[in-house]
């Protein structure tokens, strides 16, 4: 595998998980399976542009509370809300869907419920509060970011699509390359922080489940529900710990 393809697959995981400038890619784009091991480095950077803001308005005198708030803010900006979209289809069609179809209708709506509201609202208070409580440093929020990012590969990798249209479809399939960056994390994080990783297992096998138990499979947005939920998770376990 040359290294211009891999830079074409990192650029095309920056152009589907942020709104971050990603140059032209050439005439043979990869596919988004192809493109599924730079997820977590994705992770790198947008958790370094969250530490940023968050140390930046620190800098200036302002309370974690803000700085945290500005931090989630930043982080929403920098996706593009998108993780926080997949939530809240996530939340309304598991919460409000009879059955498989009609929870797949729900999750395709662009129109938000009361039970997406209420899961992006608890899901960004806690985040905001645990990132404030735990004032961590670099190292953390690039961990947080980096791992909740390889448990949406974990579930890509471990699901099949629930629908035969659309993003988790797209994507379906069975990646050597996904799985040993998800073997090279685990490594990692049993090493540095087992209690995260733990944490980040907990999160993402409850939303796995949901999601095999409702709808049969994954999709886009149970992938953003996995991310921001896994990550909260993750920031929630710094703040006790």
């Amino acid at each position: 595998m040359s290294l211009r393809v891999r830079i074409s697959e990192v650029q095309l995981a920056v152009m589907l998980l942020t709104r971050i400038p990603a140059g032209r890619i050439g005439d043979d784009p990869p596919t988004m399976l192809a493109a599924r091991w730079a997820f977590v480095p994705v992770g790198t950077l947008v958790g370094a542009l969250t530490w940023l803001v968050f140390c930046l308005t620190d800098a200036v005198g302002a309370s974690e509370q803000i700085s945290a708030l500005l931090a989630l803010g930043a982080m929403a900006l920098v996706t593009g809300a998108l993780h926080f979209d997949g939530l809240a289809d996530f939340a309304d069609g598991h919460g409000g869907g009879r059955d498989k179809a009609h929870a797949l209708e729900i999750m395709r709506d662009s129109r938000i419920g009361s039970y997406g509201v209420v899961a992006v609202g608890l899901v960004s208070a806690l985040w905001a509060v645990s990132v404030a409580e735990a004032n961590a440093g670099f190292c953390a929020f690039v961990g947080a970011a980096m791992l909740s990012r390889a448990a949406m590969v974990a579930v890509q990798e471990s699901l099949a699509p629930a629908r035969a249209d659309g993003l988790g479809h797209e994507a379906a399939g069975r990646s050597k390359a996904a799985r040993g960056v998800l073997a090279v994390v685990t490594v990692v994080a049993l090493a540095v922080s087992p209690w995260a990783l733990v944490v980040c297992a907990l999160a993402t096998g409850a939303i796995w489940w949901l999601a095999w138990r409702k709808i049969g499979g994954q999709t886009g947005d149970v992938l953003g529900a996995v991310q921001l939920v896994a990550e909260t998770a993750i920031w929630v376990a710094f703040a006790c710990l």
